[in-house]
């Protein structure tokens, strides 16, 4: 594809040989003449010099460097946006493999493809090109919207609701029973029924070998947008917020409440029964134990104010010599003491 159709498609301004043609994307350090790379962080622009690629995304022109240059506004999400003019991950031909299995009175929309070992369980909806890879199973009474992707051994579990455009990757439980037990006079622990449901909107990608658990009563929702990395828990009653980010290893207690756009890093968890509010910013391994205001960024476990808690981090790691000072202190202030009760005029 010529270095000018890119530009055209991307919307983008157009600095050197538009006729150069490009044959894919790559990184800077593996890029060669026949790649387009990208900067977007201005830390890495000496790598600029030394990458071999034909053109390079970029924010603003470079000047005095010999490579053609396609001058975007986000050249990150351009950059994502070209990998797809290269790229196709492919697509099952649309049918019913003879190895799945579709309840009769399932409702399979057009130009869907199930793959095989597939399972739709009874009176399941599912809408227009879905594609069910080999062993995904569809409980009981399931609704899904159109354009769904599921990759292999994910699973929507009875009743659950899920919306357009939503991506499962390998392994997700969509709907699992809440973790919830009551506990007998005698110690043993009595399984409470799980009858809620769990409620997917458009366009969520869900990564491998996630959890999204129903509610014991009501539901567990994932709203529009949000993306949840792999190994992630999300508990009973639970609420995910729009366009929120959370990454792997990250658990969330029952009936926590993430408002929209909230990061949570990776290994955060959540001990339950709280809200993240909008904006907030939650760094790796932190616990949160209470509510997070509007805005904010924590840290630590249990997590507070991600800049005082550089500070005491930083402070933590001299305590030994901290220590070893105030021993010191304390011990002339003892000898002082001492000494000017022995030369006191009685």
């Amino acid at each position: 594809m010529k270095l000018r159709e890119i530009a055209e498609r991307l919307g983008c301004r157009l600095e050197g040989d538009g006729e150069l043609e490009i044959a894919g994307v790559a990184g800077m350090e593996n890029a060669g003449p026949e790649h387009l790379t990208f900067l977007a962080n201005p830390k890495y622009a000496p790598k600029v010099k030394l990458t071999r690629a034909g053109a390079i995304l970029v924010s603003e022109a470079l000047a005095g460097v010999p490579i053609a240059c396609l001058v975007s506004e986000n050249p990150y999400l351009d950059f994502a946006r070209a990998l797809e003019f290269f790229y196709q991950p492919p697509r099952p031909a649309p049918g019913i493999h003879p190895l799945a299995w579709v309840a009769a009175s399932a409702v399979v929309g057009v130009n869907c493809s199930i793959g095989p070992f597939a399972v739709v369980g009874e009176r399941a909806r599912i809408g227009r090109n879905a594609v069910l890879h080999p062993h995904v199973v569809i409980y009981e009474g399931a609704e899904i919207g159109d354009d769904f992707l599921a990759h292999s051994h994910a699973t929507v579990r009875e009743f659950c609701r899920i919306g357009n455009r939503v991506i499962l990757q390998n392994g997700v439980v969509v709907g699992g029973d809440g973790f919830g037990f009551a506990k007998r006079a005698d110690g043993t622990h009595f399984k409470i029924v799980q009858s809620g449901r769990t409620v997917i909107e458009d366009d969520v990608e869900i990564q491998t070998l996630t959890s999204v658990d129903r509610a014991t009563v009501g539901e567990t929702r994932v709203k529009r947008g949000a993306k949840i990395d792999s190994l992630v828990q999300v508990g009973h009653a639970c609420t995910v917020g729009e366009d929120n980010i959370i990454c792997a290893q990250t658990g969330l207690a029952g009936s926590t409440v993430l408002e929209r756009n909230v990061l949570l890093a990776g290994q955060v968890g959540s001990s339950g029964h709280l809200t993240v509010h909008e904006g907030a910013i939650v760094y790796a391994q932190s616990g949160i134990g209470g509510d997070v205001a509007p805005g904010a960024r924590i840290s630590g476990s249990p997590a507070f104010a991600a800049n005082e808690w550089l500070r005491a981090v930083t402070a933590y790691q001299k305590l030994p010599e901290m220590l070893k000072t105030l021993r010191e202190l304390k011990k002339k202030v003892d000898e002082l003491e001492k000494h000017a009760k022995s030369t006191a005029k009685p």
